[in-house]
């Protein structure tokens, strides 16, 4: 649990600061494909695996941080899923959750980061337009000429205040 909010904290607050709507499409996203490849692997507790997924995203986009792993082990970022899936087998865990959180989010990196960034590519993930109206905040419009009772200069305390102070 403390993975969970850590990681996706960090991603909400980092990468997707202001796109809501991209952020639950990655949630959406993850959770369809870890869903599917999990009912082929015969995998129904995936909450393991879509944390993950969430360090992966998290670490592939901040690849300069220096992590260290229970104070004996310093790392760059991008390898602490791998750490992660490495502590799980000292643990004697399975690894194939680990590595299905490690793939979903190696795929939706590679579609949202790497893919259109390549000569020729393309963005293949867009966001859904129900998404964005529901999540994100509408765009000021700059034609907007708002009442005089809600232009930010009107204040009705002052106008009483100044005929208090100042009477006809």
């Amino acid at each position: 649990m403390i993975f969970l909010y850590r990681y996706c904290r960090m991603l909400e607050e980092g990468s997707f600061r202001g796109r809501t709507a991209d952020f639950v499409f990655m949630f959406l996203f993850g959770g369809f494909l870890m869903t599917l490849f999990g009912l082929f692997a015969s995998l129904f507790f995936l909450g393991q695996a879509f944390t993950i997924m969430l360090v992966y995203v998290w670490s592939r986009r901040n690849p300069y941080i220096r992590m260290n792993f229970f104070g004996l082990l310093n790392f760059q970022a991008p390898f602490l899923p791998w750490v992660l899936m490495g502590f799980s087998l000292l643990l004697g865990n399975s690894i194939i959750i680990d590595l299905l959180g490690i793939a979903v989010g190696h795929i939706y990196y590679f579609l949202e980061d790497v893919f259109p960034n390549q000569p020729g590519g393309k963005k293949l993930l867009l966001t859904p337009s129900f998404l964005k109206m529901v999540f994100d905040t509408p765009e000021e419009d700059p034609n907007y000429n708002p009442l005089p009772e809600d232009r930010p200069e009107h204040q009705p305390r002052d106008q009483d205040q100044h005929e208090q102070q100042h009477p006809q």
